[in-house]
């Protein structure tokens, strides 16, 4: 009882404190311009939009931290040889970076929705695709007597996946499902960059980052750290045209190899454009010469006003 009555005696005492104390502010902050004058208005002025600028700036380091610890480091902007209005792809390029597929990448990374007749005439010929699609073996049936059989691949097949499901991917993998490629530079934001970035962009962490065992640092990764572990290193593919196997120069070929599997049609797309332009800009010039021989008559005309008559 008595302790009850010892905490609301504290409590209007709290509550007449709080209620005096903006009276008491705002009354020493009317002496304080009285005394002040202009000169300190503007001094507090200045003041006061310094403190805002500050915290503004302090605001949005805040946000772009945090943005970047859950979308990855922006990527730079690369000057990709494809990307211009008329350009076409460098198929030498291509070729390349299906090699660093092959070798590299096709260990873990299916490319399901490509099959081997799409290379003939990209970046191999039909005789070098047959020869490649025999390698593999595929799963066919069945046959007379019911039963499934393996046979050497064809043009027709398509990539082979490296797991026979998503729970087999996951268990060779600690738990990481390793995306399908096949549209992978469409799939993510600034697609072809951020797979270059990606590829390249192995470091070691920072001091202060912690990364579990079995994770890989990437600023370029959302949240900096990834399971698939740095697999372009200098000299790791041989070329078959000699060029050097540089980490730069396998990104780039694997990168531009990825980004005419996600859009092959590009290059006859362009093509189909150039000439729509060319047709519409021919039509255009013949619209425009028969309007102007059509009003030709009615603009260069002069009437004449009798107002006599």
């Amino acid at each position: 009882m008595v302790g009850g009555v010892i905490q609301q005696v504290l409590r209007k005492k709290l509550q007449s404190q709080a209620a005096a104390t903006p009276v008491l502010s705002l009354l020493n902050a009317k002496k304080f311009h009285e005394d002040a004058g202009p000169a300190g208005m503007k001094s507090l002025r200045a003041f006061a939009l310094l403190g805002a600028g500050i915290s503004g700036l302090l605001g949005f380091a805040t946000v772009a931290s945090a943005d970047e610890a859950e979308h990855g480091l922006a990527v730079a902007n690369y000057p990709w040889p494809h990307s211009g209005i008329l350009s076409s792809y460098d198929h030498a390029s291509i070729r390349r970076g299906h090699q660093v597929y092959q070798q590299v990448c096709a260990s873990c990374h299916s490319m399901s929705l490509i099959s081997y007749r799409d290379l003939v005439g990209v970046a191999y010929t039909e005789e070098e695709t047959k020869a490649m699609a025999a390698e593999i073996e595929v799963a066919d049936g069945p046959n007379d007597e019911g039963e499934m059989f393996t046979r050497p691949g064809k043009l027709s097949d398509r990539f082979p996946s490296p797991y026979a499901n998503e729970a087999a991917a996951r268990f060779a993998n600690g738990g990481a499902y390793p995306p399908d490629l096949s549209l992978i530079t469409k799939a993510r934001h600034n697609g072809q960059n951020y797979v270059f970035a990606l590829l390249t962009g192995y470091h070691d962490p920072p001091a202060g980052v912690a990364i579990r065992e079995g994770l890989h640092y990437n600023p370029y990764f959302p949240g900096g750290a990834i399971a698939m572990p740095k697999m372009l290193i200098d000299g790791a593919v041989e070329y078959e045209d000699g060029t050097p196997a540089t980490e730069a120069q396998m990104g780039k070929d694997v990168v531009t190899f990825l980004s005419w599997a996600a859009e092959p049609e590009m290059e006859e797309r362009k093509l189909m454009g150039f000439k729509w332009i060319f047709v519409l800009s021919l039509a255009l010039l013949q619209a425009a010469y028969y309007r102007r021989l059509r009003w030709s008559v009615l603009k260069s005309r002069k009437l004449v006003l009798d107002v006599v008559n």
